[in-house]
C-alpha cells in the first residue's frame, strides 16, 4: 500500500506526502536493520557466554596439571639424586635403585596443549564480545603464550634418549609396567609417578645393568643438563599458572557480581 500511495502522490506532485512516505520507508529500514543487529549481537554474546562456561573445566584442568607437575618433577628429582649417587658408586645406593632411578629420572610430564588448538577453542570473535577488559586481556595473554615452553621439546633431552639405549629393554618394560605413570580418572591431564619402585630381578641382572650405566659417565653430565631443562620448564610453567589462575579468578568474580558480557 505504501508504494501505491507513493506513486499516487508522485503523479499528483504532492511533495510533502512523498517526503513523509520516504521518511517512513527509511525509518522502517533503519529500525529493521537495528533490530537485526541487536539480535545478532545478543546471539553472539550468548555464544561467548556459553564458551566461557565451557572453558571453566578446561582452565581448571590446566591448574590440575600445574599442581601435579610440581609433585611429578620433585619425584624425578629425587630419582636423579639417587642416580647421581649410583654413578659415584655410593655404597648406600644399590645397583637396583641406581638402575631404576637412572630410568625414572628421565620420565617427563608435559602439557600437550598448543597455542593453535587453544586459539581454535576460543577464537578472536568470541574474545571481542567480552565486555570485561581484564578478562579479555587475560584470555588474550593466555592465548598468545608460547606453549612449546611446557611441551615435550622442552624436556626431551639427550639424557632421556641415551639412558634408554643403555638400560636393558626388559628392565625398562618392567619399570613402566610396575612403576610407570598413572592417571587420575576424573583429571585426564594429570599424571603421577610412584616415589619408590622395587622389581624382582636377580642381583646379577642389576649388577650388569649398573655396570653398563657406569661405563657411560657422560650420562651423568647429560642428567645434569636434563635437570636444568626441567628447572627451566617449571619456571616457565609458573608464568602459565599465574595467568590461568588470574583468568579463572576473573571468571568466578564476574559470576558473583555481574555478567562478563554486555
Amino acid at each position: 500500500m505504501i508504494y501505491k500511495r507513493f506513486a499516487a502522490n508522485l503523479r499528483a506532485q504532492n511533495w510533502f506526502a512523498i517526503g513523509i512516505e520516504l521518511a517512513i520507508v527509511v525509518i522502517g529500514v533503519f529500525i529493521g536493520t537495528q533490530v537485526s543487529n541487536w539480535n545478532q549481537a545478543r546471539l553472539e554474546r550468548r555464544a561467548t557466554e556459553r564458551m566461557i562456561e565451557e572453558l571453566k573445566p578446561g582452565l581448571r584442568s590446566f591448574i590440575d596439571f600445574f599442581e601435579t607437575a610440581k609433585t611429578y618433577y620433585a619425584i624425578t628429582g629425587d630419582y636423579a639424586s639417587t642416580a647421581f649417587a649410583g654413578w659415584e658408586s655410593d655404597p648406600k645406593t644399590s645397583d637396583e635403585q641406581f638402575v631404576i632411578s637412572a630410568y625414572q629420572a628421565s620420565q617427563v610430564y608435559t602439557f600437550g596443549v598448543n597455542a593453535v588448538n587453544w586459539t581454535r577453542v576460543f577464537g578472536g570473535d568470541q574474545l571481542a564480545n567480552i565486555s570485561d577488559p581484564e578478562l579479555r586481556r587475560g584470555l588474550a595473554n593466555l592465548m598468545t603464550l608460547n606453549f612449546d615452553m611446557i611441551d615435550m621439546p622442552a624436556v626431551d633431552t639427550p639424557y632421556r634418549q641415551n639412558v634408554r639405549q643403555v638400560i636393558p629393554v626388559d628392565i625398562q618394560d618392567a619399570i613402566r609396567a610396575r612403576c610407570g605413570d598413572t592417571v587420575t580418572p576424573d583429571k585426564p591431564l594429570t599424571q603421577h609417578l610412584p616415589a619408590t619402585c622395587d622389581l624382582d630381578f636377580p642381583s646379577s641382572r642389576w649388577a650388569s645393568a649398573a655396570s653398563a650405566l657406569r661405563a657411560e659417565p657422560d650420562l651423568a653430565r647429560q642428567l645434569r643438563w636434563h635437570r636444568a631443562a626441567v628447572a627451566a620448564f617449571l619456571s616457565n610453567m609458573d608464568l602459565f599458572e599465574r595467568q590461568t589462575r588470574e583468568v579463572v579468578a576473573r571468571i568466578v568474580e564476574n559470576g558473583k557480581t555481574e555478567p562478563a558480557l554486555s
